[in-house]
């Protein structure tokens, strides 16, 4: 008992379920918002440092919690990117409040919100339990579904509840799927817990009947994959960034999206350990080739700056789910090196977007223009942004993707083409939005920007250092990661 209270006491797993959920108690009864967003900030910031505790915490797998090399990749991008965006936050949501957009009824809500999404994402990534892993993702979901309708207009309410009934759809398809690898894992680990412990599942996985979890496998890609918004499942995606506040857009697209893509990991993981079932690789690439390539075309279509950004963050999670399928060392570095620059341009990217929709008091493109006259810094620092995001060197996008289209050339050169298509596709159209955004004479909105660049600042040189210098312990650290996803 007491080895196991001092096993507890090291473990930083805990203590990162333990401080959103307590700050999201206290969150919900502070009625000061000056008080509340340094408490938000606050109770990130600690989160995260305990979050990098696990880099130096020993490697466990008991029955509720496990903390290997893979979810820890996840956990440390997550936290820092939650406790970036809570600083963000704090100016943007000031903001709102002072235009009477947003009450301070709706600002205790939204910040207990804030730490409740966090908790549940990391209490997904490091649950050894597949149905808790399942409840965690489904109550992030429905959290964001919550704020995403924070505004209460009737747009965000319609976006809440599409996201609502496609999300939905995503649940009861990840839960079909979670049963059924219950049902082949009960006639040999047995009854009870145990069928549903991954760490468990991964030393009998050979025992199972490979026809019931290929099966299995499909309704997991199909349920999760609704929630990284892989095509054709997507279609929540690009409402939910447009109409909630724009820190719960950046969330969505640096950390939501992750998390439900590393659900889809452990499965393939559970798949690949079989030798009898079917590669999980090729439904995969096609699903993310899929989302690169209509995402390519959507682009040019878009008339509002939020959703031009979500369609990014689709072509982008159809990049790293390609890469992912595709599989093996260099591709498997990539997707996970193009998991973490995507989260932090595209955090970054949204910081400016927040920014710019509060100056310019609208999220039309058409109506937001010559941003490098008007507002320099913020101009400057949006077609730094985007210019990363779309694959330009140094950045470290441009390195995930170099690494992706070689790998790809090496292994399927015939899928080649079609990846390399999409990116010049994105390209294009990014180009040709931000050309718009950023030059010429400035549209009206010349209020100054009150709050601080710093996240967006610091997210952007990591990104470039990235695609200069990767530290070689990390180096090493992503190649055993990939080696692990095979």
């Amino acid at each position: 008992m007491i080895a196991s209270l001092a096993a507890l006491a090291f473990n930083p797993a805990p203590v990162i379920l333990t401080i959103p959920a307590v700050a999201a108690v206290l969150l919900a009864l502070v009625p000061s918002y000056r008080v509340s967003a340094a408490l938000n900030v606050s109770a990130c910031a600690l989160t995260f440092l305990t979050a990098l505790a696990l880099l130096v915490a020993p490697r466990i797998a008991g029955p509720f919690l496990i903390v290997d090399d893979l979810n820890i990749v996840f956990v440390v991008l997550n936290t820092f990117v939650a406790f970036t965006t809570s600083v963000f936050s704090a100016s943007y949501i000031g903001h709102e409040l002072e235009t009477g957009r947003l009450t301070p009824l709706h600002l205790r809500f939204y910040h207990a919100m804030y730490q409740v999404l966090l908790a549940a994402m990391n209490l997904a990534l490091v649950s050894n339990n597949l149905g808790v892993m399942w409840v965690a993702i489904e109550v992030a979901t429905l959290t964001t579904v919550l704020m995403v309708g924070l505004y209460r207009t009737e747009a965000a309410i319609e976006a809440a509840w599409k996201y609502f009934m496609l999300g939905s759809v995503g649940i009861a398809l990840a839960l079909f799927g979670t049963i059924l690898v219950y049902m082949v894992a009960q006639p040999v680990v047995g009854e009870g817990p145990d069928g549903m412990i991954w760490s468990v599942l991964m030393k009998r996985a050979r025992d199972f009947d490979p026809a019931l979890l290929n099966v299995a496998f499909v309704f997991l890609l199909l349920g999760y994959g609704t929630k990284v918004g892989l095509a054709p499942l997507h279609a929540w995606l690009p409402d939910a960034h447009s109409e909630g506040p724009t820190p719960i857009s950046a969330v969505l697209s640096g950390l939501l999206l992750n998390v439900a893509l590393y659900a889809v990991l452990r499965f393939k993981l559970l798949l690949a350990a079989h030798p009898g079932t079917l590669a999980p690789g090729p439904l995969m690439m096609a699903m993310g080739l899929a989302s690169l390539l209509l995402a390519g075309f959507m682009l040019y279509r878009r008339r509002d700056i939020k959703r031009l950004f979500a369609y990014s963050s689709i072509e982008h999670m159809g990049l790293i789910a390609f890469a992912f399928g595709l599989g093996g060392p260099v591709a498997n570095f990539a997707g996970l090196l193009h998991m973490t620059m995507h989260s932090l341009t595209k955090s970054a990217i949204f910081f400016a977007v927040g920014h710019v929709c509060q100056v310019k008091g609208t999220q039309k493109l058409s109506d937001i223009r010559g941003l490098t006259t008007s507002h320099p810094a913020l101009g400057w620092g949006l077609v730094v942004a985007v210019a990363a995001i779309a694959g330009l060197p140094p950045a470290g996008v441009f390195m995930s993707e170099f690494l992706l289209v070689t790998s790809t050339f090496a292994h399927r050169p015939w899928l080649a083409l079609p990846l390399v298509a999409g990116l010049l596709l994105a390209f294009g159209a990014l180009m040709l939005k931000l050309s718009g955004i950023a030059f010429g004479a400035p549209s009206p909105g010349s209020d100054k920007v009150k709050a601080s660049h710093l996240p967006m600042t610091v997210h952007l040189a990591l990104v470039l250092v990235a695609g200069l210098y990767l530290p070689p312990p990390l180096v090493a650290w992503f190649r055993h990661v990939a080696g692990l996803l095979g």
